[in-house]
């Protein structure tokens, strides 16, 4: 299992940057895939962006934050990053890092391993 700590969120207005973090623990993270989701309040969990950590990194993303978003990771930190820019009010979310051994899927479910959230809040 892995441990996850999510921290960055705070409260910005629409168009400011924001940059989550989320630090690993317990694995060695070579054969996992390392997802963001959110959860704004009263909707379901959606998928953000994912990464394969080994390798070539390759990312994912959802349409709703491609171009705005990017996700990275520093592998030497065990670190996963979710820099956020041009922030909409409806980005106003609980964000979540999560991963997973396997594909680099986009449903919550099929992933084991979850951080407790850092909250976003984005005024317009």
């Amino acid at each position: 299992q892995v441990q996850l700590v999510e921290s960055g969120g705070g409260l910005v207005q629409a168009g400011a940057s924001l940059r989550l973090s989320c630090a690993a623990s317990g694995r060695n993270l070579g054969w996992y895939v390392m997802a963001w989701f959110r959860q704004a309040s009263g909707k379901e969990r959606e998928f953000v962006a994912n990464l394969i950590w080994s390798g070539s990194s390759k990312t994912n993303y959802a349409d709703s934050v491609e171009g705005r978003f990017t996700i990275s990771r520093d592998s030497a930190k065990n670190t996963m990053y979710l820099q956020m820019n041009s922030l909409k009010f409806e980005d106003t979310a609980v964000y979540y890092c999560a991963a997973r051994i396997g594909p680099a899927l986009r449903t919550a479910t099929m992933y084991s391993d979850w951080g407790q959230g850092t909250q976003v809040t984005v005024s317009s």
